[in-house]
């Protein structure tokens, strides 16, 4: 797939998969070193960027955020080279690598990701953003594969609200069965690539499997166009506030 159709794509669709992005060699070297990572990096980071399905078993780790901050090798991968270039490109803007994401569903207990907009997360001012979702091992319906709503970028952002699902807040309140008619779901092979607009509607499901993961790398840039909503941020802190008391 040339630059140009990648591009077309994008822009009409809201999402793109670039197959073979990275080649085996690279895919391996970056699992090499999220293993890395996990044995000698994780334990000293915050508790609050490493998430565990069960935090009393080590093996259900589920999302690593922010490992640019803690490892060179994972701040090169955000800030140098083709990720960063094809962000650019497709927003045409230039970007800020703004993290850096571990992503894992164990199998049978990888819980659904529930739909949602990321730039809801963001609060941008306007939502020029990216996120890139790359497989490191292949991902379908069965280990829980992300799902698409194609065009949902163009129309706004939805109302959305607390979840239970840990490593995801935020949900889409008014998400119904014509929005599930419309998922798309992606099958990907290691070295895939996924990339997003800040606004698109997504989903995944549970890891169904009894023996596969899903793992994968996650990338976050922000368009240097993009300013942060101080209104919508204070509206945010707001209404969690207001969730907080509650639930005292």
């Amino acid at each position: 797939m040339d630059r140009e159709t990648i591009k077309e794509t994008f822009e009409r669709d809201g999402y793109v998969l670039i197959p073979g992005f990275l080649d085996k060699n690279e895919v391996d070297e970056i699992t090499q070193n999220f293993e890395r990572v996990i044995e000698q990096v994780t334990p000293n980071m915050p508790t609050e960027k490493v998430f565990f399905e069960d935090k009393n078993d080590p093996l259900t780790l589920k999302q690593l955020i922010d490992i640019h901050q803690y490892d060179p090798f994972f701040n090169d991968i955000l800030n140098k080279g083709k990720f960063k270039d094809i962000a650019a490109f497709l927003l045409g803007d230039e970007v800020i690598g703004k993290t850096l994401e571990y992503f894992n569903k164990p199998p049978r207990i990888g819980k659904p990701t529930p739909p949602h907009q990321d730039g809801y997360y963001f609060m941008l001012k306007p939502s020029v953003a990216v996120t890139m979702w790359m497989a490191l091992e292949p991902a379908d319906e069965e280990n829980g594969c992300v799902k698409y709503i194609k065009g949902s970028h163009l129309t706004g952002m939805r109302p959305h609200g607390r979840t239970t699902t840990l490593g995801f807040s935020q949900q889409i309140l008014d998400y119904g069965s014509d929005d599930i008619a419309k998922e798309i779901p992606i099958r990907a092979q290691p070295g895939d690539l996924l990339i997003h607009h800040s606004l698109t509607i997504h989903t995944a499901g549970g890891n169904n499997s009894t023996v596969r993961t899903r793992k994968a790398l996650g990338l976050i840039y922000f368009g240097l166009s993009a300013k942060e909503d101080v209104e919508a941020k204070a509206a945010y802190q707001r209404k969690l506030q207001e969730e907080r008391m509650e639930n005292v």
